[in-house]
């Protein structure tokens, strides 16, 4: 299997965990919820804006995915945005604002976005030859 094939697996499973993601902080007071610490009472607009970047990202993960050629620019944007999620919890975390638990949470995103760059490191480097992944 080549990056290109690695990377749209990658793409796939990052949009599953986004949706994850999604139900843990849309339903914060849920059991499974406060498995990873994560508060119970949140604001509202707080929730729903964190609910509605998720699926905003976790979207454009499974559109990636499911295109016939996975645009570069997207998935570099992706990466790093699972890199600065994983940054600000670790900052959080570092500041005993949150526990090891919500560290471990969002740990797949560090784990993600490390897959991500090296799918793109493999893939073709030449942009103007080829700007998209095929």
């Amino acid at each position: 299997m080549n990056r290109d094939q690695w990377l749209r697996r990658f793409l796939w499973a990052s949009a599953a965990f986004n949706m994850g993601g999604v139900g843990l902080f849309a339903f914060s007071g849920s059991a499974l919820s406060q498995m990873f610490d994560l508060p119970a009472e949140v604001p509202p607009l707080y929730r729903a804006l964190t609910v509605l970047f998720m699926l905003l990202f976790g979207g454009a993960y499974a559109w990636a995915a499911a295109a016939p050629r996975i645009e570069r620019p997207l998935v570099v944007f992706g990466a790093i945005g699972k890199l600065a999620a994983f940054a600000v919890v670790a900052g959080l975390w570092a500041t005993s604002a949150i526990t090891t638990r919500t560290l471990g949470m969002v740990s797949g995103d560090l784990v993600f976005a490390a897959l991500f760059f090296w799918a793109l490191a493999g893939a073709r480097t030449d942009a103007r030859a080829a700007p998209a992944l095929s």
